[in-house]
């Protein structure tokens, strides 16, 4: 049987931390959380939990990522971020693998809760997420803020049975605040990678955003939170865009503007 470590990165995230940490006692062998200085209960709740608790400066996403993982103590790693919980069918087919791991990394689903309701389409859903991996395999990359763990060229992956609960969004007000903090890391990021903005890229991207979202992946089975999602990543476009086209101008951008 392998050994788990469980790494969490964290940052503010009293309202989610004990959640996520409940679900994982009787997978993990560790449990280190990496957190970026809180400044609310998040420390003294992870005590309580017998956590190996560390702080490190945020540089980014995939960069706290990529200290965390050299910070575990097992190769094997279960990564999550605070606002997710295993859930029990995720857990059982974790236990299994422990006790017969045979491929560099695992992939399961992760479902959304999204003001108290799951969403079930809007693109959400099935949201395969490789999170189970020995990381001696790969490493975090992708781009900020859209991390993803990438497998070594030649490694195997196979996906496990069980849901990844995501508790993103509890109001629609913290959605509006996540969008204009993601908003200008994606910005930040498109204009380091030397991507410009158009009036028309704009309006053309999140126009089908929506579209997209509410029709073709089918947002109009989730109801109104289906509706108001479509909405809401099609602004989340638009403002991606907008902020770019304000870097290009010379025009600072921040988090709370």
């Amino acid at each position: 049987m392998i050994s788990l470590s469980v790494v969490i990165i964290t940052f503010n995230e009293e309202k989610n931390i004990e959640r996520c940490l409940q679900s994982v006692i009787d997978v993990a062998d560790e449990i280190l959380v990496v957190d970026s200085f809180s400044a609310d209960q998040t420390e003294n709740i992870c005590r309580r939990y017998g956590v190996n608790f560390v702080k490190n400066s945020f540089k980014g996403h995939i960069e706290q990522k990529n200290w965390a993982l050299s910070q575990s103590t097992f190769n094997h790693v279960l990564s999550l971020d605070a606002d997710e919980v295993v859930s029990e069918e995720l857990k059982n087919s974790i236990l299994k693998i422990k006790k017969n791991w045979t491929d560099d990394g695992y992939d399961f689903n992760r479902l959304t809760n999204y003001c108290g309701q799951w969403i079930y389409h809007c693109g959400w859903y099935p949201d395969k997420k490789l999170r189970l991996f020995d990381k001696t395999k790969g490493q975090w990359g992708g781009i900020n803020p859209h991390d993803k763990f990438i497998l070594k060229n030649g490694s195997t992956q196979d996906h496990l049975k069980g849901d990844l609960l995501h508790y993103s969004y509890s109001t629609l007000s913290d959605h509006v605040n996540r969008i204009n903090y993601y908003s200008t890391i994606s910005a930040q990021e498109m204009f380091l990678g030397k991507r410009r903005a158009t009036i028309f890229t704009s309006i053309s991207h999140s126009l089908w955003r929506y579209f997209s979202d509410y029709f073709l992946k089918r947002g109009f089975l989730d109801g109104y939170y289906g509706f108001i999602i479509s909405l809401m990543n099609a602004y989340s476009t638009l403002l991606k865009y907008a902020k770019l086209k304000e870097l290009e101008s010379g025009r600072p951008i921040s988090h709370d503007s």
